[in-house]
C-alpha cells in the first residue's frame, strides 16, 4: 500500500504541474454527471414519479451508483488504458518486476481529476438525506456504504475482464462499456424499472443490481432487511474477474513493440 500511495502523489503531482488544465477536467467530469442527471430532473417535472420513486429517492440512487464509478475510475484507471500499455510493450517491463502484476497495472494511469464526481456524488447524497429519501438508521447508513464500496469492486472486476480480453484482441472492445459507462448512464434510475429479463442479468450475470436496486429496496422500505445484505454477496463476482485475468496473462505473448 506504501508504494500505492507512492505512485498516486506522484500522479496528483503531475496533474497539479497544469492546474488550469486540471481543474477544467474536473469541471468537464462534473458537468458530465450533472448532464446525465438533469434528464432526471426534467422526466420528474412532468411526470412527478418513475416507478414509484420520487426525485430525491433517485438522487441517492444515483449518488451511490455515481460514486462507485467514479471511485473505480480513479484508482483503477490502469486497466481501462491496457490496450495502450499492450500495444506499448510496456506489460513486458511489468512482468519482470518482483510487484504484483495487478498492482502495477493499477499504478500505470490514475486519474485523479475523476474524483470531482465524487463531489457531485456528495452532494446527491446529503440533498437526499436532508429531503427525507429514506428513513435512516445506523444499519441503512451502513449499507449505503456498501453500495458504493461493493459498488467500487464490481466495477473493478469488470475492468479487470476488459484487459484480460484485450490479451486475446490486443484493442479494447466496446462492447465492454454496456457494463462500464452504460451502467453509470443508466443507474440514474434502480434497475428494476427496465424490466425482468434486464435485472435478472444485472443480478446473476454481472450483479450490479445487487449492489443498487435491491438494498435500495431496503433502505426504502420496499423490501426484506436481508436485501442490504446483497452488496458483499457481490463482491463474489471477483473471483471469475481475476481468474480470468489470471487466464489472459498465462497466454500473453509480446506484441514485439
Amino acid at each position: 500500500m506504501r508504494l500505492y500511495f507512492r505512485f498516486l502523489a506522484i500522479h496528483v503531482k503531475s496533474a497539479m504541474a497544469y492546474r488550469t488544465s486540471f481543474f477544467l477536467s474536473c469541471l468537464g467530469h462534473l458537468l458530465i454527471a450533472v448532464n446525465c442527471f438533469l434528464g432526471v430532473i426534467f422526466l420528474l417535472d412532468r411526470f412527478g414519479d418513475i416507478g414509484g420513486y420520487t426525485l430525491e429517492q433517485l438522487a441517492l440512487c444515483y449518488a451511490a451508483i455515481l460514486a462507485a464509478t467514479s471511485l473505480a475510475e480513479c484508482f483503477a484507471r490502469g486497466f481501462d488504458a491496457f490496450p495502450g500499455i499492450l500495444r506499448q510493450a510496456q506489460f513486458d517491463r511489468l512482468l519482470v518486476r518482483p510487484r504484483p502484476l495487478v498492482a502495477q497495472v493499477i499504478c500505470q494511469d490514475l486519474k485523479p481529476a475523476v474524483a470531482s464526481r465524487l463531489v457531485q456524488a456528495a452532494v446527491m447524497a446529503v440533498w437526499a438525506i436532508r429531503a427525507g429519501a429514506v428513513a435512516w438508521t445506523a444499519g441503512k447508513a451502513a449499507v449505503f456504504a456498501l453500495m458504493v464500496l461493493c459498488g467500487a469492486g464490481v466495477f473493478f472486476g469488470l475492468f479487470l475482464v476488459y484487459a484480460g480480453l484485450c490479451f486475446f484482441t490486443l484493442e479494447g472492445l466496446e462492447v465492454m462499456n454496456i457494463f462500464t459507462d452504460g451502467v453509470r448512464e443508466y443507474g440514474k434510475y434502480p434497475f428494476g424499472v427496465y424490466g425482468k429479463n434486464v435485472l435478472r442479468v444485472l443480478t446473476f450475470l454481472v450483479p450490479m443490481a445487487l449492489v443498487q436496486h435491491w438494498p435500495l429496496q431496503y433502505l426504502l422500505g420496499r423490501g426484506p432487511w436481508w436485501y442490504g445484505l446483497c452488496p458483499p454477496l457481490a463482491l463474489a463476482f471477483l473471483v471469475p474477474c481475476f481468474l480470468f485475468w489470471r487466464f489472459g496473462v498465462r497466454h500473453y505473448t509480446s506484441t514485439g513493440s
